[in-house]
């Protein structure tokens, strides 16, 4: 009976205490996108979440409709999780119905690389980052919002795993060394 009670109270102890070996404090300026494009894959296998792992190196997929930006409706913009480059700003979010983040437009095309993807037994259009060679998703010509039912301006949709992003809101992007893209995307005084 002892022992027994020994253990319940350690187990409600670190119960109560949180001490979780994963709960690790994140740094104070984790705003600041970070480049990990030079790493390794072992190195980034090491640096980035497991599902970020599969996505951006492994080319997987991540779940719809339960992943961190598909109902992200705050200004910013969304960089590279392995280079910090930006990517894909908010001003061009639109509701897809895909249950994943979905843009009509990247914030710099240079920065995105389209291959063609004969995967899942059809032919897409995979979009890898240039910088760091993370999958991002897949681009497809049906972009239409489904709130509003207009075509996007571009008419395109750039479906987008939320694994291989990281969102800075606007209010974060000066302190993120980003003030040009804010201008850029935003405008100037907006």
């Amino acid at each position: 009976m002892k022992a027994f009670s020994i253990t319940l109270f350690a187990a409600i102890a670190f119960a109560v205490c949180g001490c979780n070996a994963e709960d690790k404090a994140k740094p104070v300026n984790d705003i600041k996108p970070k480049d990990l494009s030079k790493l390794s894959k072992e190195e980034l296998a090491k640096q980035l979440d497991k599902e970020a792992f599969n996505v951006c190196i492994m080319g997987g997929t991540e779940r719809p409709f339960t992943n961190k930006y598909w109902d992200n409706h705050e200004e910013g913009i969304y960089v590279d999780i392995i280079s910090g480059k930006p990517l894909f700003a908010s001003a061009h979010k639109f509701e897809s119905g895909s249950g994943w983040p979905s843009f009509f437009d990247p914030i710099d095309k240079a920065e995105i690389v389209e291959h063609r993807d004969t995967s899942a037994g059809m032919t897409r259009v995979e979009v890898r980052a240039k910088t760091s060679n993370a999958h991002l998703g897949h681009l497809f010509d049906d972009g239409r919002d489904v709130k509003t039912g207009k075509v996007t301006p571009t008419g395109m949709r750039y479906c987008i795993n939320s694994a291989a992003l990281k969102f800075i809101p606007r209010s974060k992007l000066k302190e993120a060394g980003l003030a040009e893209i804010e201008a850029k995307v935003f405008g100037a005084g907006k």
